[in-house]
């Protein structure tokens, strides 16, 4: 069952700890008589919507350093877990799973009768398992890699500017409080399981992926020429497509110095492939360069279903209360610093 999404307290908890829980194996070989569906021009049908209900975390957690797989016991276990958990119409049912470390993540997010005094578990999408404990495919270790000094000293200013100007104006929050953009991708944390369906339209030449989130719509074009010229900065970043294959390529540059992508921006180099794994089903992977942010190159790949569901309107202007109580709240605490200081 598939409802739309709301940011809570708890979901958004529970969508980062079912992030810990660790979807289908990755690379998986196309299944033996499966023939994918072709457009008239002989290429790969992309088209559709397509889901990341993904459970698997982004990265791989500290607690399961060696364990790149989890046995089909496991995952089975985790299943059960994640069903006594948010199983109920109530508010969620928070037990002890198999295991204690990942779900430790839950329990203390939660009050100690185990109510959220929030959303029902009815409001969270069904999540999706498989045998990875990460996206990550590269580092093996499925970590990010580590990060730059400069990219260190970057993300520590920004934090100092935060914390001198949390909230003087709107500009000072982030673009998805200010309803601009999520970002395409949307890949680990709250990239699955919250308004996290994408809707691709095909043609010869071109690629659409609108996301439901905030209703960003990437337009792709497919073998076409050059990028932009450098001094050309998009959110999204200037994407070409080719085809590789059965594979879509597509390669993007030209972000925006405020993109902000995991700590990176205006340097960031992403390149995206499209592959049909079988029926219903959609690998998409991302490989992101920033030799500027991090000292390696990392990819990661987030198995995608198809849905039959079209996309929920994303209303986040009409009811964006809180930017509204963000700045409301900030008027207030400095109105009492500055009562306190008289």
């Amino acid at each position: 069952m598939r409802h739309p999404q709301m940011c809570s307290r708890f979901a958004c908890v529970a969508a980062a700890s079912f992030a810990l829980l660790g979807p289908p194996s990755v690379a998986m070989a196309q299944p033996a008589g499966w023939t994918p569906p072709r457009t008239a021009e002989g290429r790969i049908d992309l088209t559709g919507v397509w889901a990341n209900n993904a459970a698997t975390p982004l990265e791989r957690p500290d607690s399961l350093a060696d364990k790149a797989v989890f046995s089909d016991e496991e995952v089975a276990q985790l299943r059960a877990s994640a069903a006594r958990l948010f199983g109920g119409g109530d508010d969620a049912a928070f037990a002890d799973g198999v295991f204690n470390a990942v779900l430790a993540d839950v329990e203390k997010n939660v009050s100690g009768d185990g109510g959220t005094g929030n959303y029902s578990s009815v409001w969270m999408v069904d999540r999706e398992f498989e045998n990875r404990t990460s996206l990550i495919t590269d580092p093996p270790d499925g970590k990010l890699p580590a990060r730059t000094q400069e990219a260190e000293a970057r993300i520590e200013a920004a934090r100092a500017r935060q914390r001198e100007h949390p909230a003087d104006g709107p500009e000072d929050l982030s673009r998805q409080v200010r309803c601009i953009t999520y970002g395409i991708p949307r890949v680990g944390g709250l990239g699955a399981g919250y308004n996290s369906y994408y809707q691709i339209v095909q043609t010869p030449t071109h690629l659409v992926m609108l996301g439901e989130m905030i209703h960003d719509a990437r337009v792709i074009p497919i073998g076409a020429g050059a990028h932009a010229h450098d001094a050309i900065r998009l959110w999204h970043g200037d994407s070409r497509g080719r085809w590789e294959g059965d594979a879509l390529v597509v390669e993007t540059t030209n972000y925006s110095p405020k993109a902000a992508y995991l700590g990176s921006a205006e340097n960031l180099h992403l390149i995206e492939r499209f592959t049909l794994a079988g029926p219903g089903r959609l690998h998409y992977e991302i490989t992101v360069t920033d030799p500027t942010t991090w000292t390696r190159p990392w990819t990661a790949m987030v198995p995608m279903s198809h849905s039959a569901d079209p996309l929920f309107e994303y209303a986040c202007h009409e009811g964006n209360i809180g930017m509204a109580g963000i700045l409301a709240g900030a008027r207030m605490d400095e109105a009492a610093a500055d009562l306190a200081a008289r």
